[in-house]
C-alpha cells in the first residue's frame, strides 16, 4: 500500500486541508493550548468531515451537473469548499458561542479573564501591584501589547507613569518608553477608564 499513489494522496489532502484550515482559524479566534501532531491530524480529518457533511447537498449537485458550469466556476467552487467554508464555520461558531443566550447554558469560549479583557483592545490606565507591594502604573493604549493564551501573560505599557500621594496618575515618567510586566510578579492589576485628562 503506497500512500504516495495519486488517488490516495488526493483523498488524504481532501480530508486534511479543510480541517487544517478550520483548526488554524479556530486557533486565531479561540486561543487554545497546542496539541500534539497526531491529535491535530485526527481533529483536521474530523473538521473536514463536518465541512463536507454541511456542504453535501451543493457538492452533490455540483458534481452531478459539472458539465453545465465553466471551468473557472469549478475552481471557484472547490476553492470555497476547501478554504473559505472552513473559516466561515469557525466565524459562525464564534458568533453563536458569544451570543448571550448560549452563554447562559454553556461555558464562555474564552478561558482566561486576561484574554477576555485585553482582546477588546480598549485603552486603560493601569496600576499593577507587584508581589513585593510596589506599584507600577502606566498607559495601556494603541501602542501597548499583551500576550494571550497559551503564552504566559505579559503586558507592555507604552508609557510608565508616576503616581501621586493619593494614588492617582500624576505624569508620565521622563523619557519613558514604557514598561514590560510579567504576571509572575503581579499580585493584581487595576484597570481605570482611559481618558486624556
Amino acid at each position: 500500500m503506497d500512500i504516495w499513489e495519486t488517488n490516495k494522496l488526493v483523498l488524504f489532502l481532501a480530508f486534511f486541508i479543510p480541517g487544517f484550515v478550520s483548526l488554524k482559524a479556530y486557533g486565531l479566534l479561540f486561543p487554545y493550548s497546542r496539541r500534539d501532531a497526531a491529535n491535530q491530524l485526527l481533529d483536521a480529518i474530523a473538521y473536514s468531515s463536518i465541512n463536507y457533511a454541511i456542504l453535501i447537498a451543493p457538492i452533490y449537485f455540483f458534481n452531478k451537473n459539472q458539465k453545465l458550469f465553466l471551468e473557472w466556476v469549478a475552481y471557484a467552487f472547490y476553492f470555497f469548499v476547501f478554504l473559505i467554508a472552513p473559516v466561515l464555520w469557525v466565524i459562525l461558531l464564534k458568533a453563536i458561542r458569544n451570543a448571550a443566550f448560549v452563554q447562559i447554558h454553556f461555558p464562555h469560549p474564552i478561558d482566561m479573564p486576561w484574554d477576555y479583557v485585553f482582546q477588546k483592545r480598549v485603552p486603560y490606565w493601569i496600576i499593577a501591584t507587584l508581589k513585593d507591594g510596589s506599584k507600577v502604573a502606566g498607559k495601556y493604549a494603541e501602542n501597548s501589547f499583551v500576550s494571550n493564551f497559551p503564552s504566559k501573560e505579559q503586558i507592555y505599557l507604552e508609557e510608565t507613569w508616576v503616581l501621586n500621594k493619593s494614588g492617582g496618575f500624576e505624569r508620565a515618567r521622563n523619557n519613558s518608553s514604557g514598561t514590560i510586566i510579567v504576571t509572575s510578579e503581579i499580585a493584581h492589576l487595576e484597570l481605570f477608564k482611559y481618558n486624556q485628562e
